[in-house]
């Protein structure tokens, strides 16, 4: 897979830390609407250092634009699908850059996934799933790839 890295930022944006802009949530239930609520967000948050499978949808019917969130303690991995699989994104790390070695993550429960694709900085990673969820926008604060 060939990937253009978008390097992290140093500034980050400021965020209305109370708007939601997932529309439609895979973890543990199936959760749209008004069913997305603080208490969730703050639930998937707290969980994501212990270990998480979860998918976070822009899109209300769960179809398209989606971040896979996946950690078990160690890993963390995020890759977003958008325009059905035409548009990837992927966490990076690049102090794993050209790496094979996979990790113990799962995508999709199957596929494994790269040490280049995880992130170990579990805070970072924790506050880009908070960036996605609040914005909709991918968190300038680590690293990303852009699958060509």
């Amino acid at each position: 897979m060939e990937l253009q890295i978008i390097p992290k930022q140093g500034a980050i944006p400021e965020f209305d830390s109370h708007a939601i802009a997932v529309r439609y949530i895979e973890y543990d239930h199936h959760y749209s609407g008004d069913q997305i609520t603080e208490e969730l967000i703050a639930k998937i948050l707290k969980q994501i250092p212990a270990g998480i499978e979860a998918i976070l949808y822009l899109d209300p019917d769960g179809e398209d634009d989606w971040m896979e969130v996946l950690c078990d303690g160690q890993w963390l991995a995020l890759g977003f699908c958008g325009e059905f699989g035409q548009n990837n994104y992927y966490s990076y790390n690049p102090s794993f850059a050209g790496v094979t070695e996979k990790t113990p993550l799962l995508s999709n429960g199957q596929t494994p996934i790269e040490k280049e694709l995880a992130l170990q900085d579990l805070e970072a990673g924790v506050k880009a799933v908070e960036y996605f969820i609040r914005t909709g926008e991918f968190y300038p604060g680590i690293d990303w790839g852009h699958q060509l």
